[in-house]
């Protein structure tokens, strides 16, 4: 029975299965190459790299298809700098007994602290906003489904692209960060989800040894 709803899947490639091992095994290995940096290049980034890593960030599965997201590319250097100053206002309290004890401690052997160049070195930020409800053209509002999960996907497939596009990114969650609703020029009903810093890494880039330990597929899956 044919549902006018609906359209063919024209798009989908099955690969023979010895091709399909081997593509996941070179994903896995692309994918391992992905690091947090906090030393930034500030060479340039072509808008059109980041515009189609927004695009692919859009393509991710979502409640209701409503894509309760939106994403604010910052490459101003004057905004790029009141994000830094807000930034470390509120992380300088953060770092300073409001994350509590436990997390300070859990932070330690990544080395880092309240201060954050990079909010003005790297050539782009991206602000990720979620919409617990979106504005129709007519005025009424449309109630989201599943919006934290859908946008935290979103996020992954937007820092995929830009890994997957020769680029280097930060995940950074000030707290609290309603500054950048202000900053960005958001609606009320968007809420700040993440701040992503994109570019290149600088030459004296390094990676604490103790984000390389990742635990073994016997301790993050099962088969049953």
């Amino acid at each position: 029975m044919h549902d006018q709803n609906c359209l063919p899947l024209t798009d989908f490639i099955e690969y023979p299965p010895a091709e399909m091992l081997q593509r996941s095994e070179q994903f896995y290995a692309g994918i391992k190459r992905r690091h947090s940096i906090r030393q930034f290049s500030d060479k340039s980034v072509a808008r059109e790299i980041i515009e189609n890593c927004i695009k692919a960030a859009g393509t991710a599965p979502n409640g209701a298809n409503h894509q309760p997201w939106h994403f604010t590319a910052i490459h101003s250097p004057e905004i790029k700098a009141q994000v830094r100053q807000q930034a470390e206002a509120h992380e300088q309290g953060f770092y300073q007994g409001r994350a509590g004890k436990e997390w300070l401690q859990a932070l330690k052997p990544l080395g880092t602290d309240a201060n954050k160049p990079y909010l003005e070195h790297a050539p782009w930020l991206i602000a990720i906003f979620s919409k617990k409800h979106s504005e129709q053209e007519n005025g009424n509002k449309q109630q989201n489904y599943y919006v934290h999960e859908s946008v935290g996907i979103a996020t992954g497939f937007l820092i995929n692209a830009l890994h997957h596009s020769g680029l280097v990114t930060l995940t950074h969650t000030p707290k609290p960060m309603s500054f950048l609703s202000k900053i960005c020029k958001r609606p009320d009903n968007e809420r700040p989800y993440m701040l992503l810093i994109a570019g290149y890494p600088a030459e004296n880039a390094n990676v604490p040894k103790h984000a390389l330990n990742k635990k073994p597929l016997a301790e993050i899956a099962s088969f049953l």
